[in-house]
């Protein structure tokens, strides 16, 4: 008899994370309908504030979706045709579609080989006469190296637009992710570790005059009622999903400590497995473990016996930026970006959620252990 569905563990249970949560959310999008105030109401403007204050900014400005508050944040800072902006190989695609969308050029840099995040030596490099601006990602919780990248953009006049959409709480020498450049760019994607129950964004800023332009594209290009300054959008963060990100975000600080402490349970039972290797946690950043990620030469097979085992797994990101065929226009080939090609064969993403349980980590763990043990045995053996 097959007992895996018994003891699976999904890559993220959103379940127990809602069930928890039920009478609070219920509440909250109940009264959403009573009101029937579906666009722009109070919840949007308080969640807005709130968060404004938990990443120790002026303001924020909810948007759509994490893809929309990088493209806003790049139109609202009158990045276009003709510029150049700067973004690491290893990231997920929308980094790079915000740039595309206004019609400028994505000009890619590799990643530190032990951090995963962009190295900054590789952005003075990388620089041409047309970069306006630069846009480091905060990969899987951890901040990037901001201080050489801050003084770059301070020398050559640059906008630093960061890519937080993994970082919802993360801490850089102790000043929040989202409030170290002149924007701050978050997802609420269901899975992040404060997520909507659908797409939602927002961008972050204490440049009062960045903030209206944003407030001014998301809706339209107005700022009174039929009175377009701009070519805007439609890309306004939705009521409901602001009412639920109320409730959630409550509960943020508590869920990223307990993330926390299950990066601590398995860097401890995985320590001297096999050939895995982690990321390593810097001394200049907090981690808040948006993902839990080993690298292992045998990535692939190990995956495929953790399924079999019923343990979910995912891959961030198997293919980089400049061997995504959308982007097979940009003047990269295989071999430019070697340590971003070399993590895409490698890196794994293990279980990881609050709600996750000491023995399903423990499984989890016993399972890696059982996979790189029949590694030895064959060895042995051969």
């Amino acid at each position: 008899m097959d007992n895996t569905s018994e003891t699976a563990v999904p890559f993220v249970d959103l379940k127990s994370q809602h069930s928890s949560l039920a009478v609070e959310l219920t509440a909250a999008i109940r009264d959403v309908l009573d009101s029937s105030d579906f666009i722009l109401n109070r919840d949007v403007s308080e969640f807005e504030q709130s968060f404004a204050q938990f990443v120790e900014t002026q303001v924020a400005v909810g948007v759509s979706n994490g893809l929309d508050a990088l493209r806003l944040a790049l139109l609202a800072l009158g990045v276009g045709p003709g510029d150049d902006v700067i973004l690491p190989a290893n990231t997920f695609v929308a980094t790079a579609l915000a740039v595309s969308a206004v019609g400028a050029q994505p000009v890619l840099v590799d990643c530190d080989p032990t951090t995963y995040n962009i190295d900054p030596c590789a952005i003075e490099e990388a620089f041409t006469p047309k970069v306006r601006a630069i846009i480091p990602v905060h990969l899987t919780g951890q901040s990037a190296y901001m201080d050489p990248i801050l003084e770059i953009a301070r020398k050559r006049n640059l906008h630093v637009i960061e890519d937080a959409a993994q970082a919802h709480g993360t801490r850089y020498k102790g000043r929040c992710c989202g409030s170290l450049g002149v924007a701050g760019c978050f997802s609420f994607y269901p899975s992040k570790n404060l997520g909507a129950c659908g797409d939602a964004g927002i961008v972050t800023t204490s440049d009062a005059e960045l903030a209206e332009k944003l407030f001014e594209l998301r809706n339209y290009g107005q700022r009174n009622r039929n009175e377009h300054l701009s070519k805007g959008l439609n890309a306004r963060l939705d009521t409901i999903q602001a009412a639920i990100l109320n409730v959630k975000l409550r509960h943020l600080l508590r869920w990223n400590a307990a993330r926390r402490r299950h990066a601590r349970k398995y860097r401890e039972l995985l320590a001297g497995v096999g050939d895995l290797t982690f990321q390593r946690e810097t001394e200049y950043s907090t981690h808040i473990y948006h993902l839990f990620v080993i690298a292992t030469d045998w990535r692939d097979a190990l995956r495929t016996h953790l399924a079999e085992a019923g343990i979910s797994t995912g891959i961030h990101y198997p293919t980089p930026i400049h061997l995504q065929p959308a982007y097979a226009d940009l003047p990269y080939r295989k071999g430019d970006f070697p340590n971003a090609e070399r993590l895409s064969g490698k890196v794994l993403s293990l279980p990881m959620f609050a709600e996750l349980t000491d023995p399903q980590i423990e499984r989890v763990t016993q399972e890696v252990r059982r996979f790189f043990d029949s590694l030895q045995h064959c060895s042995q053996a051969s």
